[in-house]
This record gives structure tokens, sequence and C-alpha cells, in this order.
């Protein structure tokens, strides 16, 4: 376990088992060796405007970090969100080049989780910044699942032409794929129901026009739905096709096994015990590691927060 932090929030694991957390705020990255334990910081991204929800958001490694290594970041400027690529070179952060800009930022839901997909393609979620209109429109690229090459780059499979894979969405702060390679993502609700959803190409997940469930076949239907006192879902990780979803407002990790054509019912995992649950990751070795987000102004921080905490999930499951 790694404490005192301030507001870590996106976390990325090296080769080696160690990970790289950003704290929103400063900018900061620190990185925290395989077992937990102190951190020792390794650079500050440039540029960072921690304005509202924004700032220093998602971090993902390259998948051929071994050969080119590039860390990957999703950050708030004074003018946009954007994804920068930075060398790491097991000490240091450096030589920040921008790989994609002009999406949308705002003072609220600004998305920001990045990953890197078994397809090889960089996977962006993005949030509507409280501009409903944005979501349905496939020109933005706020309230979307963006895909793009490592470089940028539209995909030419992409179902638009640009590097918009899904739309309708209000807010997402969280990806990762089963074993199909199939990609799930969290989704924020406004006052009713949050989501977690089976992203599939040129979806349609329905924002504004309608929140959950829906008869409407223009839209899809989640697969999870969960009051928004109970959820306010961030950070998703997969283990053996089960999703393991932090929760902010729920201040727990939900369990939801991904096998068959609906859900079985969640099951709450370290209910209350670490407080709002921001990234959920899964490290090389199949433990789960979370970050809290106490500090960020909505929760009631405790003795040690914000911190980085490692959990065996079998002991719960």
């Amino acid at each position: 376990m790694t404490t005192s932090l301030t507001i870590p929030w996106g976390m990325t694991f090296l080769p080696n088992g160690s990970a790289l957390v950003g704290q929103r705020r400063s900018g900061e990255v620190v990185r925290i060796p395989t077992s937990g334990g102190a951190p020792r910081g390794v650079g500050t991204v440039p540029g960072v405007s921690a304005v509202g929800e924004g700032g220093l958001l998602g971090l993902a490694t390259s998948p051929k970090f071994v050969d080119d290594k590039s860390i990957y970041a999703y950050l708030t400027t004074t003018v946009d969100n954007r994804v920068v690529r930075m060398t790491f070179d097991g000490s240091t952060l450096t030589n920040p080049r921008v790989v994609l800009k002009g999406i949308p930022s705002g003072p609220t839901h600004d998305g920001g989780r990045i990953a890197f997909g078994p397809d090889g393609k960089l996977w962006i979620t993005t949030g509507d910044t409280g501009d409903r209109s944005t979501a349905q429109n496939r020109s933005s690229l706020a309230g979307k699942i963006l895909r793009v090459n490592p470089d940028g780059s539209t995909p030419s499979d992409n179902p638009f032409g640009s590097p918009v894979w899904a739309y309708g969405i209000r807010n997402s702060q969280g990806i990762a794929w089963d074993s199909q390679g199939r990609p799930w993502a969290t989704e924020f609700g406004q006052s009713s129901r949050d989501e977690l959803n089976l992203i599939v190409r040129g979806g349609n997940y329905g924002w504004p026009i309608v929140e959950g469930k829906s008869d409407d076949e223009r839209f899809q239907t989640p697969f999870v739905t969960w009051p928004t006192d109970e959820a306010s879902p961030s950070g998703v990780a997969i283990i053996d096709d089960v999703a393991y979803v932090g929760a902010l407002r729920g201040e727990r990790v939900w369990q939801v096994a991904l096998t068959g054509a609906q859900a079985a019912k969640p099951a709450a995992l370290f209910d209350g015990e670490f407080g709002r649950v921001r990234s959920v990751v899964a490290a090389p070795d199949r433990a789960l590691w979370i970050t809290t987000s106490n500090r960020d102004g909505r929760g009631e921080p405790r003795a040690g927060d914000d911190r980085v905490v490692r959990l065996t999930v079998t002991e719960r499951g």
C-alpha cells in the first residue's frame, strides 16, 4: 500500500510490474515498486490545467514499451483535453509529443481513461463536458469512445472516418477488454442509472435521450445498471471475464461476471473500506490495484489518503 498521494487518478504498469501513477492536480507522475511502498517521482507532465474535474487523468503504457519506451497521458490544458506521448528511460519522463488534441474540455465530465486494446490501438474515453449536445454529435470528440493508432491517426476500420468508435456517452472513465477482445466501458448517469456497457463499433449509447435501459432500438442496452448512489463508476479491470468496477459515490468495488447474455447480480466488494475508488487496474500478476479519490473535494479524507492499494479479489469473490 502506498499512502499520502494527492488525488491519484491514472495508473499503468511497466513490464517489470512496477506502476506509474499520475496525480490529477499537480501533473506529477510517481513510480511505485511491484510490492507497493514509497513512491518516487519520475516527472511532471507539462501543460496540465486542473480546473474542475480536469487535470492529469489517464496513463497508458505502449504495448511496444520494450522497444519504444513510450508512456501516454491524457490531460486537460487551458484549451482542450489531449493525449501526449512521452519517453520513459526507467527514471524520468521526457519529450512529450501531442498524439491527439482538440478533445473538448469543461469543468465537469472530462472523461480521461486511456488504454491500449488487444488490437494494438489506443482507446480513449471522453465526457460531454457538461454540454449534452456533444454526445450525439458525431463531429465532436466529446461524449465518445475514441480509437486511434498509436501515432494518433485514425484507423481505416473506424466507423465514421474519424477517431470516434462509439457515441452517446455522458461521461466515461473506464475501459477494459474481456477474453474475446471485446471492450467494456463504464458510464456515469445523471440522476437515475449508472452503466457498464459492451462497446460495439458505431454504437449509440443514448445520452442525453436516454439514461439507463431503453426500449428504443436505436440505442445499445447496458449490460448492468446501478442507482447512482451505489456506483458512480470510474475505472474498470477485467480478469477471467469478471469485471471489477471502481465506485466513487458507492465507495466499493463492484464484481460483475461478463459471461452469458445477461449479467448476474453484481457483488459489492470492499464496501466502504477505502472510500471513493477511482482507478482499478489489473497488475501483471493478476492482482487488482486501486487508487482512492477521497481528497478530490467530494470525499471524506482518512489518515493516509489518498492511496494506492493492492487487492486480492479471490479472497472476497
